[in-house]
């Protein structure tokens, strides 16, 4: 169904269609399109090295893409944008053969002031064929009404943590990072060999192309019409996926942080700026904090943010406070490292 912002209602169930069976084709995809470079979720030797007898997981953000794809058709189909995410964790990894499935619980609603859209808060999880929960986040929308004279809902706004605490951050069952070899995966540099403050600017960008987000975005099975429809916005342009983003500035981010080598968390996050074909996304990373989780596995905080490669690194906010028009993303995440 089709919902607008008058068909939701807080409390409300969403079990959304179409579970997905993920395959080595998936993975395959995810590195053509991004290209990801973590030895971790790239090699099936180096992950048993790692403790992981069944090889290399997925990346987790095709575990988040799927998730998110899934929940599109009931709460984002006609959205405007995608605003922004909170309290997101990874609970436990995704191998090939894997089926995921997703349900949400409406949790906020808030008509704009324009009376023609309002913002959708849900909370999201993803389960595997066994029914274990995989992924757990809170998203919200701005989504169109169907009828700008419909009354408004009640007004409730969650309260959502600032953060995830290190402490909820989940090492996934098995992961022994002793047998962690930093010449295969990239650098030498360990979780304590970075500082709170420190900014690490990342080399690389990558143009959008129009044909490639939407084939990407495809695949995820993501239907919001703004990412292909070029009659919906009133630009006739097609609006990228801010997850398609996300991937991107993940991706760049491996040269300076190439140890980041899973991302258990994310704290919050922002898709500040619309991103269109013709972009060039380059990214730069803050260190925030660091916590040894285990003797071998830390848990260190970044700040990553996405540009058009109009601000520099560490560049973020204007004298307003309002985001640089350059600024595209900005997420704060969690990433496991070797300590």
């Amino acid at each position: 169904m089709s919902r607008f912002f008058e068909d939701y209602r807080v409390g409300e169930a969403l079990v959304h269609a179409t579970p997905r069976t993920l395959t080595e084709g998936e993975r395959a995809l995810y590195h053509a399109f991004y290209p990801a470079r973590m030895a971790l979720t790239s090699s099936d030797a180096f992950a048993r090295d790692c403790g992981w007898e069944d090889g290399a997981p997925l990346d987790e953000m095709i575990v988040f893409h799927t998730v998110f794809g899934r929940s599109v058709p009931d709460v984002s189909l006609n959205a405007v944008a995608n605003l922004g995410y909170a309290e997101c964790r990874f609970l436990r990894p995704v191998w090939p053969g894997e089926t995921l499935r997703a349900v949400s619980e409406v949790i906020g609603l808030k008509e704009n002031s324009n009376g023609r859209t309002g913002i959708v808060w849900v909370r999201t999880t993803g389960l595997n064929q066994m029914d274990e929960p995989v992924l757990s986040f809170v998203r919200w929308v701005m989504v169109r009404k169907r009828d700008a004279d419909a009354p408004a809902p009640e007004t409730v706004v969650p309260e959502l943590a600032d953060a995830v605490s290190a402490q909820d951050l989940v090492i996934p069952e098995g992961l022994d990072l002793r047998g962690y070899d930093p010449r295969l995966a990239g650098s030498f540099k360990r979780a304590r060999d970075h500082a709170a403050g420190e900014v690490i600017e990342h080399p690389d960008g990558v143009t959008v192309e129009e044909a490639e987000h939407m084939m990407a975005t495809r695949l995820w099975q993501n239907t919001a019409k703004v990412h292909f429809d070029a009659t919906v916005r009133e630009d006739g342009r097609r609006l990228v996926y801010g997850g398609h983003v996300i991937s991107l500035a993940r991706t760049l981010s491996f040269d300076g942080l190439e140890n980041a080598c899973l991302v258990a968390g994310i704290n919050a996050g922002s898709h500040a700026n619309p991103c269109f074909a013709g972009t060039t996304v380059r990214a730069w990373s803050e260190v925030l904090e660091m916590t040894e989780l285990r003797e071998d596995v830390a848990a260190v905080r970044l700040r990553l943010v996405a540009t058009d490669g109009s601000t520099a690194a560490g560049e973020l906010r204007g004298e307003d406070g309002r985001y640089l028009p350059g600024v595209l993303l900005d997420l704060d995440y969690w990433a496991l490292m070797p300590a």
